[in-house]
């Protein structure tokens, strides 16, 4: 089998490509701390080095990938990881080029400015075959206004905008916690507004009711007409307002795992063409019923809690990933129950 894995931030696309205000999403900011298109870039390159690196143990795989110029490959990874550097203006001839060579190409880009479902078009225009959601999914998932009101049609709980603070400021269309704010008052609103702008982002800001409680993702993995539900990861977010993304922890408590894989699975069912691995980000409350349970977003694409549930897992998760979205018999999988913590970036 041959497949073309693509990760956006680490292909070379997103440092000079021609879309202005990607450039001015993924500017790094004059702060001391680590910027927002940084830490993006930190937690695209661990994504794509871990599933690559796991995909290279599974028999008869052969793999390709685009790398910026100026990024070394490891040495340890396989002769079967094919690489090409490439700048980008030359990104999407060679992107085709090999997602029309390839059997399966599975993309992993940031929903906004469009890049996630952009790219996946590439390879259906390329007559290549998408490891990965539909670019519909992807356009009805990428709008987390959209999201929020299908959902509330449908019964799903999820935090709809109020007149009353306190409320989340984050783009309609955004990834990685970029420009979203905790805001308490008018004040703060507007100087999230402010803030937003100054990061880079000219598109539309929503608000939604603040939702405490403890923050947690779902993965799934689909194919065939099935799904199979993957543990419970308690996502761990920066505690200044910004919820910026640190890392996860798992597993989760049998009760919490149960309660969010039941959620998370009513609220995937709302949008047709999920496809390989997706996740649906979501927020457990109080009550030990769930009643307090909200839904957040769907992310439809390879997630960070990759890199947490690939050290759970007894087993080659990449290798489940390609059984299910093939269509392939998948073994039984057996998870440890070791506590793990580890960063965005990987590292345990």
């Amino acid at each position: 089998m041959n497949l073309f894995v693509y990760e956006y931030l680490s292909s070379g696309a997103a440092g000079t490509s021609e879309r202005s205000e990607t450039r001015r999403a993924l500017a790094v900011a004059p702060t001391a701390r680590a910027s927002p298109g940084a830490a993006l870039r930190a937690e695209g390159w661990a994504m794509l080095a871990a599933l690559l690196e796991d995909l290279a143990h599974c028999p008869g795989v052969q793999i390709s990938t685009l790398l910026d110029d100026r990024r070394t490959p490891p040495r340890h990874w396989s002769g079967r990881i094919g690489v090409q550097h490439v700048q980008a203006a030359a990104e999407k001839d060679i992107f085709h080029a090999l997602a029309a060579a390839a059997d399966w190409s599975l993309i992993i880009a940031p929903e906004f400015d469009g890049l996630l479902a952009e790219r996946s078009r590439w390879v259906e225009q390329a007559g290549g075959r998408l490891l990965g959601s539909s670019p519909k999914a992807i356009d009805e998932t990428a709008d987390k206004l959209y999201l929020a009101q299908l959902w509330t049609s449908r019964g799903i709980p999820t935090p709809l905008p109020e007149p009353t603070y306190p409320l989340v400021c984050k783009p309609r269309f955004g990834a990685g916690s970029q420009a979203t704010f905790l805001v308490r008052d008018g004040e703060e609103w507007t100087r999230a507004r402010h803030q937003a702008r100054a990061e880079g982002w000219k598109g539309e800001l929503m608000l939604q009711r603040y939702t405490p409680g403890l923050a947690v993702s779902v993965t799934f993995l689909a194919g065939g007409g099935k799904w199979h539900s993957l543990p419970a990861v308690e996502q761990r977010l920066s505690s200044d307002g910004r919820f910026r993304y640190l890392g996860g922890r798992l597993p989760l408590p049998d009760n919490l795992d149960r309660r969010a894989r039941r959620l998370a699975e009513r609220a995937a069912e709302c949008i047709e063409g999920l496809h390989g691995w997706f996740g649906v980000d979501l927020v457990l409350g109080d009550a030990e019923d769930g009643s307090d349970d909200t839904a957040i977003e769907i992310n439809p694409r390879l997630t960070t809690s990759y890199l947490g549930l690939r050290r759970l897992a007894r087993f080659n998760l990449a290798a489940a990933l390609l059984a299910v979205a093939t269509g392939s018999p998948a073994r039984s999988w057996e998870w440890g129950t070791h506590a793990i913590v580890f960063d965005a970036d990987g590292r345990l």
